[in-house]
């Protein structure tokens, strides 16, 4: 058992309590307040005035599946041997022993969506997990959380300088159209019980998606790519998000029109692309002013995962107001990837994920004091580090 008390403490979907504290007991919050019972054999972390946020979530990562400080050797986030590869499946390429998932403690992220990469149009299935462990099948709180799809320039440029399709924007999209095209006849056949259906784990695996069991979720950086995204979605009847939505600015009224949620960065990054040109921090504020869901993501390794705080704070500077700010690295990323349930605010009975601050955690000079997964201290700062 642990406490932590003289806090204050904000539980996201309860407002805030000024000077409180959290008790937790197997794994769990047991129970919150400004005035519970504190068991007399616990364990006490007395915080002093310091501020209790839910664990952060990144909603949008690559950690433990291109790891960092390595080449190709650590680097398992893209098969590219196909632009359609919705068979493969990250779960099967992390390595807990990625350093990102010690930066992502002492930053104080404890839930990441980690994901294939970008260079296929179909990139596979992608998991939540905690970011503590050593065996990933034990740290993952949900599998499958969504299938991978990537528009824009990484596609056309991985296979077009093959030689191989797709080679231009039409082609991506012409191709992403088939692949789920042969997905819904699949699954049409499975349910009507036809002779020749096969079992087929690529169409398997994108039935899901048909399905609605799983969402598509779309690397879109551009407007264009944005816009395509959102009719192919709305073509196929699919659930599915944006993923970086680097432009959304210029189209937040489409994206809260059709109530799509956008995860949205990197912001501290270069304009490395052509269709990273207008990347802002400003873009998220955008698109949460005008009503639309917003979750604030590093891509790690893009930006290093203990980042994602900065990240945030610099979309606050830049107009996200500081209550959706906090919203969109807890709750709104824990709805957006479906974890919401265990993760993502400080309620009774959920996960006790959780940090400490030494201040406003979006500000810069801020430590983070401690952070607990699952009710274990798995971080703790130094005293004068």
């Amino acid at each position: 058992m642990l406490v932590i008390k003289n806090a204050k403490i904000y539980t996201v979907t309860n407002g805030v309590i000024e000077q409180g504290s959290v008790l937790v007991q197997d794994g769990k919050i047991a129970a919150i307040g400004a005035d519970i019972d504190i068991p007399a054999e616990v364990k006490v972390y007395d915080a002093q005035g310091a501020i209790v946020t839910p664990g952060l979530i990144d909603a949008h990562t690559h950690v433990g599946g291109w790891e960092e400080g390595l080449g190709w050797e650590g680097n398992d986030i893209n098969e590219t041997s196909n632009p359609v590869t919705p068979h493969v499946s990250i779960l099967d390429g992390i390595n807990p022993a990625d350093v990102g998932f010690a930066d992502a403690r002492q930053g104080g992220v404890t839930t990441v969506q980690t994901m294939p990469g970008s260079a296929n149009l179909i990139g596979g299935l992608m998991l939540a997990m905690k970011t503590s462990g050593d065996i990933v099948d034990e740290m993952v709180i949900k599998y499958p959380t969504g299938m991978k799809a990537a528009l824009g320039e990484n596609p056309k440029r991985n296979y077009g300088n093959q030689g191989k399709a797709p080679a231009t924007r039409m082609g991506s999209a012409a191709l992403v159209r088939e692949a789920l095209l042969k997905a819904k006849q699949y699954n049409e056949k499975k349910e009507r019980g036809d002779k020749d259906w096969k079992f087929d784990l690529k169409l398997e695996n994108l039935a899901k998606v048909i399905r609605k069991e799983i969402p598509l979720r779309i690397h879109a950086h551009r407007a264009d790519d944005i816009l395509t995204a959102i009719r192919i979605g709305k073509e196929f009847d699919l659930d599915f998000t944006i993923e970086h939505c680097t432009e959304g600015h210029k189209v937040a009224d489409v994206i809260v029109k059709n109530k799509i949620s956008a995860c949205v960065g990197p912001a501290v990054w270069q304009r490395a692309k052509v269709e990273t040109r207008e990347l802002s921090p400003a873009t998220a504020g955008v698109i949460a002013r005008a009503g639309g869901k917003v979750a604030i993501i590093t891509d790690h390794n893009i930006v290093p995962q203990h980042y994602l705080r900065i990240a945030t704070g610099l979309c606050i500077r830049e107009g996200l107001p500081e209550e959706e700010a906090l919203k969109a690295v807890t709750i709104n990323a824990a709805e957006i990837i479906g974890v919401a349930g265990r993760v993502g605010s400080l309620e009774v009975g959920k996960d006790a994920d959780l940090v400490v601050w030494s201040g406003d955690p979006f500000e810069p000079l801020t430590h983070c004091l401690l952070t607990v997964i699952d009710g274990n201290i798995v971080y703790q700062r130094e005293e004068g580090r």
